[in-house]
């Protein structure tokens, strides 16, 4: 059973930064891969970022040259750097996988894809 533990997240400034962590475990494979995604009330999940075992990285465009992902492979865990944050990135952020999502390429941003989600962390950006 594939599980996802987050950490990180808070309430910021705009213009802040957060850091967000995501461990897993329960990989069958060595193959593997992790999106970010992140839903305010009322509207549907956004992907945020995406990131393979094999260092292939995928971007939001409304979060392109702020955010960054980041993995370590043997740790098996993903980082979200998020830099210069503005109060449209309010939202509740996850991360996300599956056992088939290293596969997923261009297709990453869909959350119906995703079978193991994290528990959700809160990012505020507020003056």
């Amino acid at each position: 059973q594939v599980q996802l533990v987050e950490s990180g997240g808070g309430s910021v400034q705009p213009g802040g930064s957060l850091r967000l962590s995501c461990a897993a475990s329960g990989f069958t494979s060595d193959r593997f891969a992790i999106g970010w995604f992140r839903q305010v009330p009322g509207k549907k999940r956004e992907g945020v970022a995406f990131i393979s075992s094999t260092g292939e990285t995928y971007y939001a465009d409304s979060v392109k040259g702020r955010f960054t992902i980041s993995g370590d492979n043997a740790k098996k865990t993903v980082s979200l750097q998020m830099n210069s944050l503005k109060a449209e990135d309010r939202a509740v952020y996850y991360c996300a996988t599956d056992e088939a999502a290293w596969r997923f390429g261009g297709t990453w941003h869909y959350s119906r894809l995703y079978d193991y989600w994290g528990q959700g962390t809160q990012v505020t950006v507020s003056v």
